[in-house]
């Protein structure tokens, strides 16, 4: 599975709690809603930081992962009319500051009851 890390930042003259309720109440909804994000995305995750004492200042405003099966798989879905017509308008609110095409090893995942995800033993 190939994931797509993109480090975004809102546009100038939007405040944080603005742009995280557009990312979170509009955009989200907005790209699940198209067909081909339940042909084509794994998996769509979105993070905003948050305060974190004693640590330095976050230099992105928000991150979003999506993880597709294959390179074929993301081209079609950033080609489908459907994202390009409905999603990608959205987009104006954001700047794409970063971005990193990765082949993603989990080293340590455990489910909400403590025991682990994978073929390890639960915990």
């Amino acid at each position: 599975m190939i994931k797509f890390a993109y480090m975004i930042n809102r546009v100038d003259g939007m405040s944080q709690e603005d742009f995280v309720d557009h990312h979170r109440r509009i955009h989200v909804p907005l790209f699940t809603s198209i067909p081909e994000a339940a042909q084509y995305v794994r998996k769509y995750a979105v993070s905003h930081p948050i305060a974190a004492l004693g640590q330095p200042a976050p230099t992105y405003d928000g991150l979003t992962e999506i993880w597709f099966d294959s390179l074929a798989d993301y081209e079609a879905f950033f080609a489908s009319k459907n994202y390009l017509e409905k999603v990608r308008p959205d987009e104006t609110w954001f700047s794409l500051e970063g971005m990193m095409v990765t082949d993603e090893l989990v080293a340590i995942e455990y489910s909400i009851n403590g025991s682990m995800i994978g073929d390890r033993k639960s915990v």
